[in-house]
């Protein structure tokens, strides 16, 4: 099988690209794919990194103002349809496959007038403009949440598959639980929950933090913070001036990064995290009880629908960026830690959103194109 894939921009984008193209390349050891991407987005790190070879067009996402700056990048994209034309041309694919962004207009469109099967992943439960845009052009539309079947008109075809990943559900035995704690500089004493914010952070998630920990409000559950790595510094340096110790802070953890993250969001208690759809997906496949902060000023403010999802069946608490403070944040995790019943509640919850074998029931619906 000859496969192109146009994924750019963030890991969220790239990431169940790479994912369709493992399981394609596990299951047909002989195939041939390519990446199509910017010469901006982390597609230039993540997927020379898996393997894949990456071909770069002009794409970018326009606004609606008039301005110098915004006619270059129209016709700049213009251009990029061209180049994503011959791309697909040369390499001619038996399928064309997005995975989101505005880097799929170029690509999607071109292999519909050459009449290449398509294929778009849609990770958010509110569909992307590029999936309203390509609705008619794409062959198969393939969404992460029931949610967004809805909202995606004039299609020909909508399955609903889940997202790719890679973190799966783990059952530990308590030795290895303990051991993960204890790894991570905590107890198996008090409810531990994770915070984080992607992987640069979340600045007001962090300053919420910030705050609970000068207050001492964390006096019934311990905190695993990802503070981000560029955050990290200027957090160490806030807490320097309130005369408190990074490194030695009563029932918290303050780490950069997490590179351990399937063995600690299978091991903790509650999540507290933005809601992008990977994030989502994982929470919900892993059945965590979670409190989620969605990023604002989003297109569509499709971070709010995302967590909205957990929401609605009882598997999450959701909080405005704008309305966070370490009173109502220390006061909803109180609320669910200090009782049992309702945080295993809210973790059952969760799996029922969940989406099992997404790898396998995208590469059917591949196949069903291809074939």
């Amino acid at each position: 099988m000859r496969v192109i894939i146009a994924a750019a921009g963030t890991a969220g984008h790239i990431n169940p690209g790479l994912a369709i193209a493992n399981k394609i390349k596990k299951e047909e050891p002989n195939s041939k794919i390519m990446f199509i991407g910017t010469t901006r987005g982390l597609e230039n790190d993540l997927v020379p990194r898996a393997g894949y070879k990456l071909k770069t067009i002009n794409a970018y996402g326009l606004s609606k103002k008039i301005s110098i700056e915004n006619i270059n990048k129209m016709f700049k994209t213009l251009k990029g349809y061209g180049e994503a034309k011959k791309i697909i041309e040369e390499f001619k694919p038996d399928i064309v496959i997005g995975t989101g962004g505005y880097i799929c207009g170029a690509t999607i469109s071109s292999a519909h007038k050459l009449k290449i099967p398509t294929l778009l992943h849609e990770s958010n439960a509110f569909p992307g403009k590029a999936i309203k845009l390509l609705a008619k052009k794409t062959d198969t539309i393939l969404v992460s949440f029931k949610d967004a079947i809805p909202k995606i008109k004039n299609a020909k075809n909508v399955v609903f598959t889940g997202t790719p990943i890679k973190m799966k559900k783990i059952v530990y035995k308590s030795e290895e639980r303990d051991k993960i704690i204890k790894d991570a500089g905590l107890n198996n004493k008090k409810p531990i929950v994770l915070i984080f914010g992607g992987s640069q952070g979340a600045k007001k998630i962090n300053e919420t933090i910030i705050e609970i920990i000068k207050k001492k409000l964390n006096t019934n559950y311990q905190i695993i913070w990802a503070t981000g790595p560029k955050q990290y510094d200027i957090i160490k340096e806030k807490l320097e001036t309130e005369k408190i110790n990074i490194n030695n802070i009563e029932n918290i953890k303050v780490l950069p990064y997490i590179y351990n993250m399937e063995e600690l969001m299978n091991v903790v208690d509650v999540i507290v995290a933005r809601s992008g759809a990977m994030t989502i997906t994982e929470i919900s496949n892993l059945g965590k009880p979670s409190i989620l902060v969605p990023l604002p000023n989003v297109s569509h403010n499709h971070q709010l629908y995302n967590a909205k999802v957990l929401e609605k069946v009882g598997a999450a608490k959701i909080i405005l960026n704008d309305d966070i403070n370490e009173n109502n944040l220390n006061n909803t995790i109180e609320e669910i830690v200090s009782n049992k019943e309702k945080m295993e509640k809210m973790g059952q919850n969760a799996l029922k959103v969940s989406s099992v074998d997404a790898e396998e029931k995208i590469y059917k619906e591949i196949i069903k194109l291809v074939k």
